[in-house]
């Protein structure tokens, strides 16, 4: 049946959702690493992940085997057999994309070491310049729950820098219980699931 007025296929829209680190965004990636760097991102004063993935990986990203190498590490870190740099843990990097296009990347680390403890916690996100204030770091890290607690983590330890008032908001917002300052950041637990709330694996 076809009502009036209305087209009998309707349009899909794409809506952002976390997927698996992938070559098909490629040139949305490369443009969102160069908004970044215009931010300072890279320098070699820049210690975020962002800044040490733009450092060591950013001169390959053009070429298109290369960078399908690059996907392709980022897939394998999730494994527990992978070998990986003393100090990192297991670690799931998820993109957050719209159709080809990519939005920002979240890193859910299987578990804490004691850097990842006291600063860096279980979840670590960012979102690209052009894309901000529009709720995507919030639906992000909501997303990312779930998987957390399909990991066996009650609750995630979430940081962010003190001065970083925006994410301090997305924390709160996903349900983040404040627990302390400790080296510039704020340390948030979020609770995975509603029956964890007291949780902190």
């Amino acid at each position: 049946m076809r009502w009036p007025g209305r087209c009998a296929f309707p349009h899909t829209v794409a809506m952002p959702q976390l997927i698996a680190p992938t070559t098909r965004v490629q040139a949305s990636f490369l443009e969102a690493m160069a908004e970044l760097r215009a931010e300072g991102h890279g320098a070699p004063d820049d210690d975020t992940g962002v800044g040490r993935e733009i450092r060591r990986f950013g001169a390959e990203w053009d070429d298109p085997a290369a960078f399908a190498r690059y996907t392709g590490r980022l897939r394998s870190l999730t494994r527990e057999e992978t070998a990986r740099p003393l100090g990192l843990v297991p670690c799931t990097t998820l993109w957050y994309v719209e159709g080809d296009t990519f939005l920002g990347r979240l890193a859910l680390r299987h578990e804490l070491n004691d850097h990842l403890r006291e600063l860096g916690g279980h979840i670590g996100y960012y979102v690209r310049p052009t894309a901000r204030r529009r709720g995507h770091a919030t639906a992000m890290l909501r997303a990312a729950l779930p998987l957390a607690a399909g990991l066996g983590i009650g609750s995630a330890l979430v940081t962010c820098d003190t001065t970083n008032t925006a994410s301090r908001k997305v924390i709160e917002t996903c349900g983040g219980i404040f627990e302390d300052e400790r080296g510039g950041k704020l340390r948030y637990w979020v609770p995975t699931r509603a029956e964890h709330m007291s949780d902190r694996t």
